[in-house]
């Protein structure tokens, strides 16, 4: 298990380029198996959850040619349907949240998608009824072998109008991309509409799909019998955009985030500035300034600020983690309101130990009293237990005095690209071990 050692308390100063979006590269990658031709697909991040989509796609029989160092062309004209029955496939498929959207694109082509009961962060129950559910809708048989801890869908699919239980990304995605060869129309209502989504209808559309309804929570899906190649580039990530702007304030730090596509960070920038963070934008870039100070605003009627996750485009869960380390050093309070997981806020034990003045007052919410930079966290040693509080245990060990040491970074790896080497350009601190 690989860890990471901070010596804290530097500021930062340069230019980070975020990597292509983690969330976006799961679900594109997926969808070329809706088709034999050859798809091109650019700005893909070289982190471990989707490296593992790829070299998963590859079991599968789909041809992979890296023509870059984040390009690459697909053809999947040649696929494998054997190797969904192989336990190297159950055993692969297993390690990956993402892997679950294979299964949409298998079922549109070949009329039959299995999947094994998939891994990803321990932050809670993450049910994937709305996934199957929805196919059932199109008129797949499902199938979920208990022992085996196994999924199967098969059917020729038709299309229904259907009205998902939750604006789910991966759901919607799944559903689309099964819908899309469907025969006849498919009407999905309270179907999730944030940048990724909007990105995957638009590949898909250029692939020969015909959607419509793109950005809003009904999409009108017109079956077609075949896909086409295309070629494809991934949005920036703006999980990692915001893990950076917190990173800046936190550290006193001034740094400007490069070609942001501010346009489709919705409530991003809003959030951190209420919570007192100064930002500028410069053309398509985000400039942060360094600050001593930033101060978080209250409601208007003087109530303490509460900073919540909701569907886009309400502000996005996975960036709830960092907002509540930034509060750590701003003056003022927040609350932090954690919706859709109940375990992603019991990495505050940790900040505690560090000397955050934190509340937890349930499996989903907590109480931030900010200290004003007044007194500087310490360094400890701890373990990273996801994805995003391995990042935000991050940004506290840079803030902090003294040494840190973070364990079980392949959480961070997985969704971070080069996380240490990028941060160390511009005055980090940070040894890998």
């Amino acid at each position: 298990m690989a860890s990471f050692e901070i010596i804290g308390g530097n500021r930062l100063k340069g230019e980070l380029v975020p990597q292509g979006a983690k969330n976006e590269a799961l679900q594109i990658l997926c969808a070329v198996l809706l088709t034999p031709e050859k798809v091109t697909i650019s700005n893909i991040p070289n982190i471990r959850d989707v490296n593992k989509l790829i070299d998963l796609l590859r079991d599968l029989g789909v041809k992979v040619n890296q023509l870059s160092e984040d390009t690459y062309e697909f053809q999947a004209d040649n696929v494998d349907l054997e190797y969904l029955h192989s336990e190297k496939f159950k055993q692969k498929g297993s390690g990956l949240r993402g892997s679950i959207m294979v299964v949409g694109p298998m079922l549109a082509r070949f009329g039959k998608g299995y999947i094994p009961q998939p891994g990803g962060d321990k932050i809670g129950r993450r049910r994937l009824d709305t996934h199957f559910i929805g196919f059932q809708k199109l008129g797949a048989n499902f199938e979920y072998l208990a022992e085996e801890q196994f999924y199967k869908v098969e059917g020729n699919l038709k299309g229904t109008y259907m009205l998902l239980d939750e604006a789910s990304v991966t759901g919607t995605a799944n559903i689309v991309m099964a819908a899309v060869m469907a025969e006849g129309r498919t009407t999905i209502y309270n179907a999730a509409c944030e940048p990724y989504l909007q990105q995957l209808c638009k590949m898909l559309n250029r692939m020969g799909a015909k959607i419509s309804g793109v950005g809003s929570n009904m999409l009108i899906i017109d079956g077609v019998k075949e896909m086409g190649g295309t070629e494809h580039r991934c949005l920036p990530d703006m999980i990692e955009i915001g893990s950076f702007i917190g990173l800046a304030a936190m550290t006193k730090s001034e740094i400007t985030i490069k070609d942001v596509s501010y346009n489709d960070l919705g409530l991003i920038p809003t959030i951190f500035s209420r919570l007192g963070i100064q930002m500028e934008l410069r053309g398509d870039d985000l400039y942060i300034p360094s600050q001593e100070h930033y101060e978080i605003e209250s409601f208007i009627d003087g109530s303490i600020l509460t900073v919540a996750d909701a569907p886009w485009p309400g502000f996005t869960p996975d960036l709830l983690s960092i907002v509540l380390v930034v509060a750590i050093q701003a003056k003022g309070s927040v609350l932090i309101h954690q919706k859709m997981f109940e375990s992603r806020l019991f990495f505050v034990d940790k900040l505690i130990d560090m000397g955050a003045k934190i509340i937890l007052c349930d499996p989903h919410r907590a109480t931030v009293i900010g200290m004003d930079h007044k007194n500087p966290l310490r360094g400890i040693q701890m373990t990273s237990p996801d994805i995003r509080a391995g990042v935000s245990l991050l940004i506290a060990a840079l803030s902090a005095d003294g040494k840190s040491l973070i364990h079980n970074i392949e959480q961070i790896d997985r969704g971070y690209q080069n996380i240490d080497t990028r941060l160390n350009a511009i005055g980090a601190n940070i040894k890998r071990l």
